[in-house]
């Protein structure tokens, strides 16, 4: 029987299953998850053959800045990184222009129709796929020539009917699933009457095949802000910053990645957490070494001078069985988020009109390895990083490798890298084969218009230190006419058939004005990683 057959039935086993869940005993320290089934599903034969619709591209206004609570204090950072590194970073290897102002791909030109793009992207077996706001595009990995796109991102669910097929909304991510060599796209549909999460995972590991399609309701009321996506072997994770009329908190979800892989109907599985917790992230899998058998996906979020982090096990066949752990709070070194909590301070050429830090959360993504005799989690985000300079204080990237997760967590290394006076933001980190970091991020000053650079450094390399840092992309304009909005999320990914080379991708402006955004795509790697 085809499986999309059984939708219907699926959603009355979900509804017992939810209801079932209502009434079961406590487990773990948040009692049973709510469980419902994925409203709607279907299959996409090709994407290569779906056509492009323009219209499905419209012009949207910048996406508001929807603020999560922000630990208490103005702490001094201990750990500032304020001289550059003992060496160069890794040698960058050839960059190309990513979905923006300029990109032309097999499709035509693409125009830029909202703001910030929320920058994301991921590297597969052969090709290289990018997501922004409202579209996407297909790189090859050898070449890093565009063979498709553009296209409105809700052309994956073409032909799946409802508000994933009619609405483009955004904030979009896609990952690449290492195990199964599988695509996963996300994007929320919240026009309707209804909020929906649309998901679409790819039935091979070629990113213009075919995909399953699915579905995944809110409610009228629950607006499902800042979605992201981790890669598990029990689920697909996702982690939400849910708003109604006011902040509700954090929701931890799973959705069944074992049927969602062959296209059968799908439940998932959520956690609601207090209004005092916001911009949590899921762990995302890295290399080929699984996590320990069992082991549960690791979610990570700031407070005051510490790390939050909950444990998070699905049971796909007994539901009352899942648990969610936490928060097991970790100490680090203080610090204070930038721009006094999270809002716009950062400076740019030749006008007054500052960019937003997005301070107030970690960055994307929390990357996730397992080397056999330790675990680690790479974790950032954006902080204060001149303790002296009151008035007006640069800003730095805090990165951690949190080890031992799966035991009692520790920030096994921590530093802010601010290597001079510009301001440091939007980063991403990611970890290699070898235990090698990588860090992208954006940088700006009154001087500098905002350009794309990155660091890194080596698992031999003195602990809580990064390299000198390298230059992906010098920008050459300024955003301007009132608009603050600025990424939301950059993208840094290792190349699961290597594992050693990094792609990143982040925004930049080519020339001074509004909804003029560019992408820049890069790869580099360590030259010692082989």
């Amino acid at each position: 029987m085809h499986a999309y057959k059984n939708l219907l039935l699926s959603a009355c086993v979900g509804a017992a299953l939810s209801a079932t869940a209502a009434h079961a005993a406590t487990a773990g320290n948040y009692g049973a998850p709510q469980v419902t089934a994925a409203v709607r599903g279907s299959s996409l034969p090709s994407l290569r053959n779906a056509i492009v619709r323009p219209q499905d591209f419209h012009k949207s206004p910048a996406h508001p800045v929807r603020p999560i609570p922000l630990p208490a204090g103005d702490q001094d950072d201990i750990v500032v990184q304020s001289v550059s590194g003992i060496r160069a970073a890794p040698v960058l290897g050839s960059g190309v222009l990513g979905l923006g102002e300029g990109f032309t791909g097999p499709s035509g030109a693409f125009s830029v129709d909202s703001a910030p793009p929320d920058p994301s992207g991921a590297i597969g077996a052969t090709q290289f796929m990018q997501i922004v706001n409202t579209g996407i595009a297909i790189f090859d990995k050898t070449t890093k020539v565009a063979t498709y796109g553009p296209a409105p991102t809700n052309i994956l669910w073409q032909g799946f009917g409802g508000h994933c097929e009619s609405d483009n909304d955004g904030d979009g991510v896609v990952v690449y699933d290492k195990t199964a060599n599988r695509w996963v796209v996300t994007q929320f549909a919240v026009e309707g009457a209804t909020n929906l999460q649309c998901v679409a995972v790819s039935k091979t590991s070629d990113a213009t095949g075919g995909y399953w399609r699915y579905a995944f309701d809110y409610g009228p009321s629950d607006f499902p802000d800042y979605p992201k996506l981790g890669v598990w072997p029990d689920a697909y994770y996702i982690t939400f910053n849910i708003f109604g009329s006011s902040f509700n908190g954090a929701r931890l979800c799973a959705y069944d990645r074992g049927a969602m892989l062959n296209g059968n109907p799908a439940t998932q599985q959520c956690f609601q957490l207090s209004s005092s917790f916001g911009g949590v992230l899921p762990a995302d899998l890295d290399g080929s070494t699984p996590p320990p058998a069992g082991s549960p996906n690791y979610l990570v979020n700031f407070d005051t001078n510490s790390l939050n982090l909950w444990k998070f096990h699905v049971d796909w066949l007994a539901p009352n069985n899942t648990s969610l752990i936490g928060p097991i709070n970790i100490p680090a070194a203080t610090f204070s988020p930038a721009c006094r909590g999270g809002g716009t301070c950062i400076p740019q050429p030749n006008t007054q009109q500052r960019l937003d830090s997005l301070a107030d959360r970690l960055m994307f993504r929390v990357g996730y390895r397992n080397f056999g005799n330790h675990e680690s989690l790479v974790i950032n985000h954006t902080v204060r990083a001149d303790p002296a300079k009151r008035f007006d204080p640069h800003t730095g990237v805090r990165w951690y490798e949190l080890r031992n997760p799966g035991g009692t967590p520790v920030v096994y290394q921590q530093s802010t890298f601010a290597p001079d006076g510009n301001f440091r933001f939007m980063g991403s980190l990611a970890m290699d084969k070898q235990g090698n970091i990588a860090m992208g991020y954006s940088v700006s000053s009154k001087s500098l218009f905002p350009s794309i650079r990155y660091t890194g450094r080596l698992a031999t390399d003195p602990l809580n230190t990064m390299q000198a840092e390298a230059t992906i992309i010098d920008g050459a304009g300024s955003q301007t006419s009132g608009l603050s909005r600025w990424g939301d999320y950059s993208t840094i990914t290792v190349d699961p058939v290597d594992n050693c080379t990094f792609w990143y991708v982040n925004e930049y402006l080519q020339t001074t004005g509004a909804f003029n955004w560019s992408t820049r795509i890069a790869s580099f790697k360590f030259p010692g990683c082989i």
